[in-house]
């Protein structure tokens, strides 16, 4: 396990899902974690009292990361508490399940705002008051790599904050601070599980490791990635898929 003692984190959309996971994994590498939601409270500060099970500080703050207001808020009410900000890892996200045809204006405005827009604003709040040695991880997709029919708004996000990835690691480089992307295959959370009537074991199937990931999977590669195992990496995009976005798709590759 990576140390990152008395490091201070953001984790955001950390009420569930691969944001709990992320939280969580910083929260055993030894970070104090800020846990970010925008309406799931109980959900947040169940994570937070994990966190603190495991003998560090959390913190619950609400925030809409599509709202430069709201980001800055935030931002603030972490350093007046915390008095320093390490590490942020922007997991914020939402999906609507549309043909493009159909697919609503206002749906395209609320994925790109919370997804691409808020890993931007939480990026330029964040890198303000960020020191040299801090880091940034924003989570991408498979679809980074791959086309996901009927998730064109969600596919579109997930591309650009890839980019965008590239070029915060090229500027931020200068003042110390490195930015990678993780980009998760098939997990398992609370959402994805309603996909399919077996949602594991179709993927499972898919992925050459046999199984599909956990939030936990995630994780453990973010902690990787904030910690000073990888203080020459970034700019980067780190598959965390079982292998499942470098297979193939032979028609005897299953």
């Amino acid at each position: 396990m990576w140390e990152l003692n008395g490091r201070v984190a953001l984790v955001t959309g950390a009420s569930k899902g691969v944001g709990k996971g992320v939280a969580l994994e910083l929260g055993r590498a030894g970070c104090d974690v800020v846990v970010n939601y925008h309406s799931d409270e109980p959900g947040a500060e169940a994570t937070v009292a994990e966190i603190v099970g495991f003998g560090r500080r959390g913190y619950a703050v609400r925030a809409d990361v599509a709202m430069a207001s709201d980001v800055e808020r935030m931002i603030g009410e972490l350093i007046a508490k915390f008095g320093r900000l390490d590490i942020l890892v922007n997991n914020a996200g939402v999906q609507t399940w549309s043909a493009l045809l159909d697919l609503q204006e206002s749906d395209w405005d609320r994925v790109i705002g919370t997804n691409l827009k808020g890993c931007f604003l939480c990026t330029k709040a964040a890198a303000k008051a960020m020191r040299p040695g801090s880091a940034i991880v924003n989570i991408g997709s498979g679809c980074n790599k791959w086309a996901f029919p009927k998730l064109v708004d969600y596919t579109a996000s997930k591309g650009g904050i890839e980019a965008f990835t590239k070029v915060a690691a090229v500027e931020l480089g200068p003042l110390g601070i490195r930015v990678n992307c993780v980009a998760p295959g098939a997990i398992e959370i609370e959402r994805t599980k309603t996909e399919l009537p077996d949602y594991a074991g179709t993927w499972a199937r898919l992925t050459p490791l046999g199984r599909i990931g956990q939030p936990s999977d995630v994780g453990q590669a973010v902690v990787f990635l904030v910690s000073a195992a990888s203080s020459f990496v970034t700019g980067q995009t780190i598959w965390v898929d079982g292998g499942l976005f470098t297979r193939p798709p032979w028609p005897d590759a299953v």
